[in-house]
């Protein structure tokens, strides 16, 4: 991954993470005594509790929660946290063994034992919250201890992507006497073993984060307390950035003000500026009488112009994408563009009159207000534009708030509507497996048996994951066939921030998750 790092309208350089770690804006310093940075952002978590939450409540639950392993600076494989060893020990990837570090403690002082973390994990499935992250045990039979410290997963089938789960924020380490067993935890007094500890928090309005004096892992700390402030809207967010109430910028920088910010000469302010593996898709609710069709399906997918949105509304700091598998990641292909070249009308009317659908199609297109950023309106508005433009479609537009729009699709009642995704790992699997299958991430059953019962299996028992390419490819050309998902957007990561704070290009790990213990402020040039 390559990220760009320059004072705004001043030098750019381009370098990898490891070259760029010597350069100017990496200078050393002493951890923060100059009260709490604060990092401004769009994402506000939706639940305390990492049982509840496949989202980017993750951001905050990396910096206060503990996960057995993690990803340490350069490292693109999970690395042993709280853990201190792990590893599979047999040769088909269907066991895995962990030791605890010994005397690891919550921030309360309370023990963190072999026990909590079978609680932990146990606890996800079986609470198995809509919208949660219970899918991504999907390998696991079940969990063994012995003694305080050592911990196996037996798994019910060969799973070399395992430990990559196991280092998702989803898997983070509770307390058992604080979290229940079979239902979420209400409340906001949260003790984890991670960097920081929650000292309080303000649903949509801020969390407070300072040193966590009980933890033991791998985060050597460059500050001792961080402020996380959620804005409803870029605008705002950036505007705190000038006035200085905030130090960093992350999650949600509308298209307009990352032009501002790299056209304005502005001394005080840096931008990085990197490659990012989220992306934008839209889902189509096969229940619906209309997209429930695959030529309706399919001619959507013949007329939308992923070049325009790219271009129009997000004014090029986001590209093209033509899978679901983004570039950058190995096994990524191109198949929506290989079998749909450019947008057309008369090759999309095709695709209806020999279904026998002759008449305009009415879809109503459903996306939330406050979750992907603050041209998602906008995105929608021109794949109105698109659609009806074709003079084959009737298109509606609705949309909802995040929490409201949650229950939405998970009640399945939009005919079509807009997602967005943050990996939880990078490797294609990521990309495809939380997609498919009857429980998935989209709340709309997706069986794809092909996918869940040879291919996914397969690719999995693959220790060497550059070998998984042609299972991977195969996967995505059968989701190009059904055309249930269609990708739109590859994003890129965008971080502004005062030019007396270093540790930005630090502080992303592989998932684009950032780990807030990087920032410090300058203490020389």
């Amino acid at each position: 991954m390559f990220y760009r790092y320059r004072f705004l309208r001043r030098v750019a350089a381009i370098a990898s993470l490891s070259v760029v770690a010597g350069c100017g804006l990496l200078s050393d310093g002493d951890p923060d005594d100059q009260g709490p940075i604060v990092v401004g952002t769009t994402s506000a978590p939706s639940t305390l509790d990492p049982a509840g939450a496949w989202d980017g409540s993750w951001e905050l639950y990396r910096n206060i929660f503990q996960t057995l392993l993690a990803y340490p600076y350069g490292a693109t494989t999970p690395q042993p946290d709280a853990a201190r060893t792990c590893s599979f020990t047999d040769s088909t990837s269907r066991t895995y063994r962990c030791q605890l570090r010994a005397g690891l403690k919550f921030a309360d002082g309370d023990p963190l034992t072999a026990e909590a973390v079978r609680h932990s994990v146990e606890r996800i499935r079986a609470i198995n919250a809509p919208g949660g992250p219970a899918g991504l045990l999907g390998s696991l039979d079940r969990v063994e201890t012995s003694g305080d410290r050592d911990i196996v997963f037996h798994l019910n089938k060969p799973d070399a992507t395992f430990p990559y789960v196991l280092a998702t924020p989803a898997m983070s380490l509770v307390d058992p006497d604080d979290y229940p067993a079979d239902s979420l935890r209400e409340g906001t007094d949260v003790h984890g073993s991670g960097p920081y500890e929650l000292r309080s928090y303000e649903e949509g309005e801020r969390a407070v984060l300072v040193r966590n004096d009980n933890y033991q892992g791998f985060a050597k700390r460059q500050n001792d307390a961080v402020t996380i402030r959620y804005f409803k809207d870029s605008a705002g967010m950036v505007q705190a950035l000038r006035d200085k109430s905030v130090d960093v910028t992350y999650r949600g920088l509308a298209a307009d003000d990352i032009v501002a910010l790299q056209e304005h000469d502005d001394e005080d302010l840096q931008l990085v500026d990197g490659a990012g593996t989220d992306i934008s898709y839209l889902v189509f609710n096969p229940a619906d009488p209309w997209a429930g069709r695959i030529a309706v399906r399919k001619a959507v997918a013949q007329l939308v112009d992923r070049g325009a949105i790219a271009h129009k509304v997000y004014k090029d700091t986001v590209d093209p994408l033509y899978s679901m598998v983004p570039k950058g990641l190995t096994g990524h292909a191109t198949g929506f563009f290989d079998d749909y070249g450019e947008p057309s009308v008369a090759k999309a009317r095709k695709i209806l009159t020999d279904a026998g659908i002759t008449r305009r199609v009415p879809l109503t297109l459903w996306y939330t207000t406050d979750r992907y950023g603050s041209e998602t309106g906008l995105m929608f508005q021109e794949l109105k534009r698109q659609l009806d433009g074709s003079g084959l479609f009737t298109i509606t537009l609705k949309n909802r708030p995040w929490k409201s729009y949650v229950t939405g699709f998970q009640k399945r009642e939009y005919p079509v509507f807009g997602r967005g995704w943050f990996p939880d790992f990078p490797d294609a699997d990521n990309f495809i497996a939380p997609f498919v299958g009857e429980h998935n991430a989209l709340g709309t059953p997706y069986p794809a048996k092909e996918i869940t019962g040879r291919l996914l299996p397969h690719a999995r028992a693959e220790s060497d994951r550059a070998q998984t390419v042609k299972d991977m490819e195969a996967a995505q050309q059968i989701m190009v066939d059904d055309a249930r998902l269609l990708p739109l957007w590859q994003g890129r990561q965008f971080v502004a921030a005062s030019v007396d704070i270093s540790g930005g290009e630090q502080a992303l790990d592989p998932s684009t998750i950032m780990m807030m213990w990087a920032l410090h402020r300058k203490t020389s040039w």
